[in-house]
């Protein structure tokens, strides 16, 4: 009985979404799908407790490339690729930051975390030219499944399945999975496996 109220509750989400659904279909063919996201969920970001979680959800799935109805997406979360994946049970806390990622299953994701899409997404090599005109590189991040983000951490590289990352690291390589991290930049503080598992 639960799990179909829920289903007729995102249901009614959907249906209250789809202003806003025309007109970011309007604007991504305008400006671009991941510019007309980023401006939608800034709307959407500003609704509070569950009616918002349900629309911002609701939203998220008709325009992500993947957004399951299990996500919990907090107040103040903005996304920026439409090209992002987000898995079942995942938790993006209030006012994450989130560019061209994939949230693995059971991912979450504490206040205020910023993952960006890769290291590289602003070019830095030609010294003449102001940074805004110089072109970077977008690259999927991939959060693996249970992992653990802390508060306002930095993302920019992936983060293996069940890894922990403290609150305000800085993750600028690639983090293997089952172990605690923490600090500017990340490294491996011990594992979270036990001795027998090995």
């Amino acid at each position: 009985m639960r799990e179909a109220m829920k289903a007729v509750v995102r249901g009614i989400a959907v249906f209250f979404v789809l202003p806003l659904l025309l007109i970011w279909w309007i604007e991504a063919h305008l400006l671009g799908r991941d510019r007309a996201l980023e401006y939608a969920t800034e709307a959407l970001a500003l609704l509070p407790g569950l009616t918002g979680r349900y629309l911002r959800r609701a939203f998220l799935s008709c325009v992500l490339k993947k957004c399951h109805p299990t996500s919990e997406i907090g107040f103040g979360a903005i996304f920026s690729k439409a090209d992002a994946i987000i898995d079942e049970n995942v938790y993006v806390g209030p006012r994450c930051q989130i560019g061209l990622v994939h949230l693995e299953r059971d991912v979450l994701l504490a206040a205020g975390v910023h993952v960006t899409s890769g290291a590289q997404t602003h070019g830095t090599a030609d010294p003449t030219r102001p940074m805004r005109e110089q072109e970077g590189v977008r690259a999927l991040v991939r959060i693996g499944a249970g992992a653990w983000v802390g508060s306002a951490a930095v993302v920019m590289a992936d983060v293996g399945a069940g890894t922990v990352v403290g609150a305000g690291a800085v993750v600028t390589k690639a983090l293997p999975g089952h172990v605690v991290a923490a600090g500017v930049p990340a490294r491996v503080l011990h594992s979270r496996k036990s001795p027998a598992s090995d």
